[in-house]
């Protein structure tokens, strides 16, 4: 029908390029809607979903595991955990070359699935109790660092992309709803929206069920995973016939740091006024190896990279959820079912329930009455509340330490210095006189900053990177991650009683002040995604 159309305009106006256009302007006109997810799309999200039960059904009893089952202390254990984060996400990067340059995506996500379950399974086999002693720790360690994270880093810097590559790249008039258009890059925010709600149903079901094995053997408590992230990978790999699997572009990253180059070298030559890289576009009939349409969408890639550089500190505040809160967590009083890495439950739990009402509800009406709620703005509301969070956490373990009958756990009480508390060698008996129940409003705020800034950020790596480097772009912002843990590795050198209210307190602050800089440098930036 589009072609019929198209063809009555190029007779009226002489000329397929008038038509073609005044069918966009058209469909500009209309409603904009998103449109209905494809099954491919939707089978990835739910490989997605199990990995993800795996990665958060192990990593989140990683801390309690090494302070109770390993012996470790705090700070050990949370540079331990950090590490981990660090090579989880840093390996995203190799991940996205092996897929762009060589394999696709879909056999790059498989290939790494294997290196992820062999990774599971010796997990598994170091928490048997009658390997404790020789193969407890090593085991641990190489599961972590030699398999799991590269496996995680190699699936994660491909599906989510792959997902939204499922969907057409075209607008197109609704099928059943006159003067209502189906918007490719609305429906790309709903993929991501989708594809985060996805992670933390992995997460929220891998969190409430996994702790509790514990109490049955931590070898159990890490087989779970195991066995789920298997059938997520065989329904992955069923689907493969459904899949558009974007052919390997060969060296997109040569090409790309050769394109630099040139435009550097050239940047006196570009348009006034215009962006440096601008100096690569081919002029005069010049044959470069790319053109013009190239060096544009690089040049918006670039832009995008930039936003990345503030993500690593707000990593470095969402992992605390994995291992200081879990260490705070510890030492509160809670019933006696409650693990205190359990509480993450509630961050996955809120993610689940507000990004379908975002979606379905206020993102919509929000469009209706014309306000534009860009990526960049998201992003900004999502390191404020953040940042609102640890302003919380603060305040909630200056009460901790305040609170007997061991105060701040250094065997001194603060309101008599002569006297020495008797502090127990094991931690899991330093209980304090304060709720666990006070650490709701943490978790809860860091689920709702995730929606605005991590799955945000997600969707504007993909839009704003150039086809070509869709894979390798969004490893980079996973990469943020892995530097937000190198940040966490470096104050674990701290993480440890009675330092933990400075620590959340300039954490905070760093947040604040860079929340403020990132909203007067980039929230312009909106516009570059009109």
């Amino acid at each position: 029908m589009a072609d019929d159309t198209t063809k009555h305009i190029t007779e009226e106006n002489g000329s397929i390029s008038d038509g073609t256009h005044k069918i966009e302007e058209d469909l500009k006109k209309n409603v904009q809607v998103a449109g209905t997810i494809p099954l491919a799309a939707w089978l990835i999200l739910v490989t997605e979903l199990a990995e993800r039960f795996a990665y958060y059904g192990a990593s989140m009893l990683f801390q309690r595991y090494m302070l109770e089952y390993l012996g470790l202390a705090k700070g050990s254990a949370t540079a331990i955990s950090r590490g981990f984060t660090f090579f989880s996400y840093i390996t995203s990067i190799f991940g996205a070359i092996v897929a762009d340059k060589w394999l696709g995506k879909f056999k790059t996500v498989l290939i790494f699935a294997i290196v992820y379950t062999i990774g599971l399974v010796l997990l598994t086999v170091s928490a048997v109790e009658d390997l404790k002693n020789s193969l407890g720790l090593p085991g641990f360690i190489v599961a972590l660092y030699c398999f799991i994270a590269w496996g995680t880093g190699g699936i994660k810097s491909n599906v989510s992309a792959f997902a939204a590559e499922q969907v057409p790249e075209e607008d197109y008039p609704h099928p059943t709803r006159a003067g209502v258009t189906i918007n490719h890059a609305i429906t790309i925010e709903r993929i991501f929206r989708y594809f985060y709600m996805a992670i933390n149903v992995g997460g929220l079901l891998g969190q409430g069920i996994t702790p509790n094995i514990t109490d049955y053997g931590w070898h159990f408590a890490y087989m779970i995973p195991a066995i789920v992230f298997v059938i997520g990978i065989v329904i992955f790999a069923l689907g493969r016939k459904k899949y558009y699997d974007r052919p390997p572009s060969g060296s997109i990253i040569g090409k790309t740091s050769r394109c630099i180059a040139f435009a550097f070298r050239h940047r006196y030559t570009r348009v006034p006024g215009t962006h440096w890289i601008l100096g690569a576009v081919p002029r005069d009939g010049q044959v470069l190896e790319w053109d013009a349409k190239f060096v544009h969408e690089l040049e918006k890639t670039y832009h995008a990279c930039k936003v990345f550089c503030v993500y690593p500190l707000y990593w470095a505040l969402y992992n605390n959820m994995t291992d200081n809160f879990v260490n705070m967590g510890i030492n509160m009083r809670r019933p006696h079912w409650l693990k205190p890495e359990m509480l993450s439950f509630v961050n996955s739990a809120v993610i689940v329930i507000f990004i379908p009402i975002l979606d379905m509800f206020i993102f919509p009406f929000l469009r209706r009455v014309g306000f534009r709620l860009g990526p960049l703005n998201r992003i900004i509301i999502g390191f404020c509340i953040v940042t609102f969070c640890f302003v919380y956490v603060t305040v909630l373990q200056h009460f901790l330490y305040k609170s007997g009958p061991f105060y701040n756990f250094t065997g001194k009480d603060p309101n008599d210095p002569t006297h020495v508390i008797e502090i127990p060698k094991s931690i899991m008996l330093l209980i304090n006189d304060l709720s666990i129940w006070t650490q709701l409003p943490a978790y809860v705020l860091i689920g709702i900053s995730e929606i605005f800034a991590s799955a945000t950020g997600l969707e504007f790596a993909f839009k704003s990177a150039a086809p070509e480097l869709k894979s390798v772009v969004m490893s980079l912002f996973l990469a943020t991650n892995a530097f937000g843990s190198l940040i966490g590795m470096i104050l674990a050198i701290w993480s440890n009683d009675p330092n933990f209210v400075y620590l959340y307190a300039g954490q905070a602050v760093a947040m604040g002040v860079m929340t403020v800089l990132f909203a007067w440098k980039f929230a312009k930036l909106d516009n570059m995604m009109e």
